[in-house]
């Protein structure tokens, strides 16, 4: 099936495929500009014989130091119609940039990419509501990254918060 999909890409998307990485992996993958990335998996999608209609996981690795660009967006997409065989879409990202919503596509790809966005600081262009999905509104930073100091930010940011709070409370009494 590898092979199948390999030919499929190559022959129909050969301008937005990039050299493959060497990373450790037990799934086949492929890297994608990230411009290739929606039409990519629509193509993988829609196709009579692949039909990779569910995406299973959306994340991102932050490869700080190691490779680059930066950082790299997996897909984990799985087709339920052969045996449930699973791929791996992979896009590197440099620090500033963003990746292409693939909500036009997957529908569950909103929540996935919003926590990218909330923990690593990746922006999905295109996304209906990027916005932090699991953080306050008020955090600083982007917990997931390598460069994330290991103590945090400190909890300054929700002390300000409750002054703020409470002194607004004691102006309205």
């Amino acid at each position: 099936m590898k092979e199948s999909i390999q030919a499929y890409l190559e022959s129909h998307f050969s301008n937005f495929l990039l050299p493959g990485r060497d990373i450790n992996t037990n799934l086949p993958y492929f890297c994608i500009k990230p411009e290739g990335i929606v039409p990519v998996a629509k193509a993988l999608k829609e196709h009579h014989e692949f039909q990779f209609q569910y995406l299973n996981d959306l994340t991102a690795v932050d490869w700080l130091g190691k490779l680059e660009p930066r950082f790299e967006i997996v897909y984990l997409l799985r087709s339920p119609k052969n045996k449930h065989f699973r791929i791996q879409l992979r896009t590197p990202v440099e620090e500033g940039e963003s990746v292409p919503s693939l909500v036009e596509v997957f529908v569950g790809a909103n929540w996935p990419e919003r926590e990218v966005f909330d923990l690593f600081g990746i922006p999905f262009a295109n996304h209906p509501r990027m916005e932090r999905i699991l953080m306050p509104d008020n955090f600083i930073g982007h917990p997931l990254r390598k460069d994330y100091p290991l103590e945090g930010p400190g909890q300054d940011y929700l002390i300000e918060n409750l002054l703020t709070i409470h002194t607004n409370e004691d102006i309205s009494q």
